[in-house]
């Protein structure tokens, strides 16, 4: 919960921590917590749809991005959301690296890039080198905490701190209020991408004893770049650290992608050429090349795209509490590593993700329960333990003669995700039970209406309207539920 607890503030909606202390979102509508997980699966499910009503098949398998710098918890996280969704997720990627995929895709000449991806809620950078169908990433950094959502947030302070001063009242404390504020702050902050200032009406924004109260107000870009000074330069820091990672200067780059619709701002393009001394390319679309690039390794995985080779790398460092780092960050994944280690106290040994110089100030993501040890005095024991991180930056570990459980690992249990996606099944079963009812009855209906009022209806129509039942019939055998529903809305147009 510590890890949102800043983010909790800025939303219109209420994040709680369930009796585990894990963060939960409240829908009071329903009376019902959700986890992350769930929100993301019914997210990631109508994406699913309308890939299934385009395509006109069925789509079961998935490549899902994420931003590079998601740690083991989180990438855990965003692969139980694709299976919630009913999806057999083939590979979890980095952002950077599915646009370096698009970006390169068909070049054949070597170049070492510089993707600079800035979304919504977070920040990546990546060094890659590209040519010839193969794409290394040298080196990752970024930072989770930063994104467009920031910048939002910057231009929504300065409303509700001039309102407060104005009026003597705090619509932060507003949910309601706090929700148009964000989405006007997001407004201006896509218009002052392309106009140097933006008026902002805010009507009936709350009300007191004298009546309504409004914000009229004009925000100019550089009033922008000024609220948000200090998020451009958080901006330079992942980009200065990935360099230096790779072992590169900015004199050994030859291109930088621009992804991510933040992007756009030009405050941000101009920290970019001024760090890197380079001119953006904006030959890729920030929005589509990310998607683009997970097609390209959908397709890889699929055997319809070959002659592609793709090195990733682990983002952050992983250790114990008790030996220390074991595979250092930038590592290529898949990798394993063993190590000889003993108890700190209880049998058991926390593994820790992250840069920082003190264990306690590192990401913990579980603690390993070792089974079949003798009891023995904390230190006596001596373990033979091997790491794994495979291509999804997911990480498992085994021991040689010990049985190894990691536990805290995820905010799921995995009979919780069990439970979800077996509850995802049943209404899918429900719902498919549903439309073939409401076929049944639709056609029988409509053949009744045939018979009643067919001498008044024209030749023509009698027969588009017989093709459309015989439709919905034939997709009683093989259709899915979501075709059934779409002929049935075929016949009532």
């Amino acid at each position: 919960m510590n890890e949102v607890a800043e983010e909790s503030k800025q939303v219109s909606y209420r994040v709680v921590e369930d009796e585990n202390g894990n963060v939960k979102l409240e829908c009071p509508a329903i009376g019902k917590q959700f986890a992350a997980e769930e929100i993301s699966a019914q997210v990631l499910r109508k994406l699913v749809d309308d890939a299934s009503r385009f395509l006109n098949d069925k789509v079961t398998k998935a490549v899902i991005t994420v931003p590079a710098y998601f740690n083991d918890s989180q990438r855990t996280a965003t692969k139980d959301a694709g299976r919630i969704a009913g999806l057999d997720v083939l590979r979890i990627i980095n952002e950077p690296t599915a646009a370096s995929l698009a970006y390169g895709f068909e070049r054949k000449s070597n170049e070492t890039i510089l993707v600079f991806d800035l979304g919504g809620g977070t920040f990546d950078v990546s060094v890659l080198e590209v040519g010839d169908g193969v794409f290394e990433v040298l080196s990752t950094s970024g930072d989770t905490h930063l994104g467009g959502d920031d910048f939002d947030k910057r231009v929504v302070d300065w409303l509700a701190s001039n309102f407060k001063k104005d009026e003597g009242i705090d619509l932060l404390k507003d949910k309601q209020a706090l929700q148009r504020l964000t989405e006007a702050a997001e407004k201006a902050k896509i218009e002052l991408s392309s106009l140097t200032q933006t008026n902002m009406s805010l009507p009936f924004i709350t009300a007191t004893a004298d009546g309504p109260k409004h914000i009229e107000t004009t925000l100019t870009r550089a009033k922008f770049e000024e609220l948000c000074s200090d998020l451009l330069d958080r901006c330079k820091t992942p980009v200065e650290n990935s360099l230096r990672d790779a072992k590169l200067s900015f004199s050994d780059i030859d291109e930088v992608i621009l992804v991510g619709g933040s992007t756009r701002i030009p405050a941000v393009q101009e920290v970019v050429r001024k760090l890197t001394g380079k001119e953006p390319n904006v030959t890729v679309n920030p929005d589509e090349v990310v998607a683009l690039g997970a097609a390209v390794q959908a397709g890889v995985l699929a055997g319809d795209v070959s002659n592609i080779v793709l090195l990733e790398v682990t983002p952050l460092s992983l250790g114990t509490n008790s030996v220390g780092d074991i595979i250092p960050r930038n590592t290529t994944l898949p990798t394993s590593k063993s190590k000889v280690f003993t108890t700190v106290g209880d049998g058991q040994t926390r593994v820790l993700q992250g840069e920082r110089e003190f264990a306690r100030d590192n990401k913990c993501l579980g603690s390993f329960l070792l089974d079949g040890i003798p009891p023995a005095p904390r230190g006596v024991p001596k373990l033979d333990v091997k790491f794994d991180i495979d291509v999804n930056g997911i990480f498992s570990a085994t021991g040689n003669k010990q049985v190894i459980t990691l536990t805290g690992a995820t905010t799921l249990s995995k009979d919780e995700v069990e439970k979800m996606v077996k509850a995802k099944e049943d209404k899918q079963k429900r719902e498919a039970i549903d439309i073939r009812n409401q076929a049944d009855s639709v056609v029988y209906q409509t053949e009744k209406q045939l018979k009643e009022f067919g001498e008044k209806i024209l030749g023509e129509v009698i027969e588009k309207i017989e093709a459309k039942l015989q439709e919905i019939e034939d997709k009683f055998g093989s259709g899915s539920t979501q075709e059934i529903k779409d002929s049935i809305a075929a016949l009532k147009q």
